[in-house]
């Protein structure tokens, strides 16, 4: 009598623990006396382009792995997710199967994305949406059209190639290819890239911590740069890369003329050997859209080997971010970026500090802040508003499921910017501050919109648009 009282206590437990939503584990039929399964069989089904091989890389575990029964549902949620921060599936559903004594299969279903993409390129050449509406008044002559054909997963080793041909702006061709995988253990992995761009006009000097641009109706700059790219990524979290590539960069004699320090030396060209590495760690619910994890990547980076050195110096990159579950809707994050470049001696175009890409503070999106090192530090407190999904009429059921998360927030960011010729910058070499509060709009294929309301601390505030996540 009390063998079967057991038994049902641990179907009880069993179907308490596990969800039941879609892509959790499905309720037992028999549970084993011991506490733990061993792993028979792992069962991969849905995958029409990507191998089985790939995807078996990526769990994690392999058969003959033991689970403990109170992990069960913890485990194969994180295999779930692992599968789904690989970018190759729209979802990934779990289940265990064919459960005999202390032994059982798993099986992961898997819905693959879509792979093909042909879209037109529309992108402003401003740093951001601001800068371009107030600032440039939303010139039609600051936006570069084109069109990008990107073919992810391309052998089914989730492989990618991509091919941009750009005009507007700034005329431009790209041409990579990323292999992640080229060895039988999946550790190895290799690219190549290749780019052309060329410009009308030229950011070839800040003043009070603003660009200033020169323009010409002939080409002012034209960049030529091709790479290699190596990969080591052993097991799941942790990513080594090292990147070489050869950079020829070359401006008008006029726009030497203007500013002599564009490249030193009043000099028209340079070329150098940009040799790269990387390492990164991410261990987080989400890969794309974190909430709950940490993420790490530390970079050390020579410019300039000999005889290709006419740009020299060593740069040293960290950025880092801790993501807490705080209640059940409430999340927060801490994060820092920050640089040290050796020399501090540095021709102009290699002194873009803070307010480039997406090293900046909240609020200071007008602003650039040039210099040779620099620290940022960025706290978030978000709230989650919604958590939906909605379908979409005559698309493929697999690609019909649009989800739509959205999340009010407040944050405060502050940061410093060392430069040794700050000139007339008078947001250099000082600390600063801001905070605000905003909206993040997240949505298919990890696309994300942000509405932001910030105040630095120069009492200036404002609304700010931006089209990728933060944080």
């Amino acid at each position: 009598m009390y063998k079967y009282l057991h038994i049902l206590l641990l179907c009880l437990y069993t179907a308490a623990v596990l969800p039941c939503k879609a892509q959790a584990v499905q309720p037992m039929q028999v549970v084993s006396d011991e506490g733990y399964i061993v792993i028979r069989h792992i069962i991969i089904t849905g995958n029409k382009k990507t191998r089985t091989s790939v995807i078996l890389r990526e769990l994690g575990t392999v058969p003959g792995d033991t689970i403990k029964l109170k992990e069960l549902s913890a485990t194969l949620e994180t295999r779930r997710k692992q599968l789904l921060n690989t970018s190759l599936f729209l979802n990934v559903t779990s289940n265990v199967k064919n459960w005999t004594g202390n032994e059982a299969d798993i099986e992961f279903e898997v819905w693959e994305r879509w792979y093909t993409f042909a879209f037109p390129i529309f992108k402003l050449a401003d740093r951001n949406f601001n800068q371009w509406l107030v600032e440039q008044k939303g010139s039609i002559d600051r936006v570069n059209l084109g069109v990008k054909v990107l073919k992810d997963n391309l052998t089914g080793r989730n492989d990618e190639i991509k091919a941009d041909i750009q005009a507007g702006y700034t005329q431009r061709v790209v041409l990579s290819y990323d292999l992640p995988y080229v060895d039988k253990r999946y550790r190895h992995g290799i690219g190549f890239s290749f780019s052309y761009s060329r410009n009308r006009e030229v950011n070839d000097s800040t003043a009070l911590n603003k660009q200033h641009f020169y323009t010409r109706d002939e080409f002012l700059r034209r960049n030529f740069s091709a790479g290699v790219s190596y990969t080591y990524r052993r097991a799941i979290n942790t990513r080594h890369q090292a990147f070489l590539t050869y950079n020829d960069d070359s401006v008008h004699d006029s726009v030497a003329i203007r500013n002599p320090q564009y490249y030193g030396g009043g000099r028209t060209r340079a070329r150098y050997l940009n040799l790269l590495y990387r390492v990164s760690y991410v261990k987080a619910d989400s890969w794309q859209f974190p909430l709950k994890g940490v993420s790490v990547q530390a970079e050390l980076e020579k410019t300039g080997i000999a005889p290709l050195d006419d740009i020299n110096n060593v740069r040293i990159r960290f950025r880092g971010a801790r993501y807490w579950q705080l209640a059940p809707k409430t999340f927060g994050a801490l994060g820092i970026r920050a640089q040290a470049k050796l020399s501090d001696e540095q021709p102009y175009v290699a002194q873009k500090a803070m307010g480039y890409g997406d090293d900046y503070l909240r609020g200071y999106e007008y602003y650039v802040v040039d210099g040779t090192s620099f620290a940022i530090f960025k706290s978030t407190l978000r709230q989650q508003l919604l958590n939906t999904s909605f379908r979409v009429p005559l698309v493929p059921r697999k690609f019909s499921q649009v989800p739509l998360r959205i999340f009010a927030k407040t944050y405060v960011d502050a940061g410093y910017t060392y430069s040794k010729y700050p000139g007339d910058g008078f947001l250099n070499n000082r600390m600063l501050y801001s905070g605000g509060v905003g909206l993040e709009i997240v949505s298919f294929y990890d696309t994300a919109i942000r509405f932001e309301y910030s105040l630095n601390q120069l009492g200036e505030k404002g609304l700010f648009l931006h089209a990728k996540l933060d944080m």
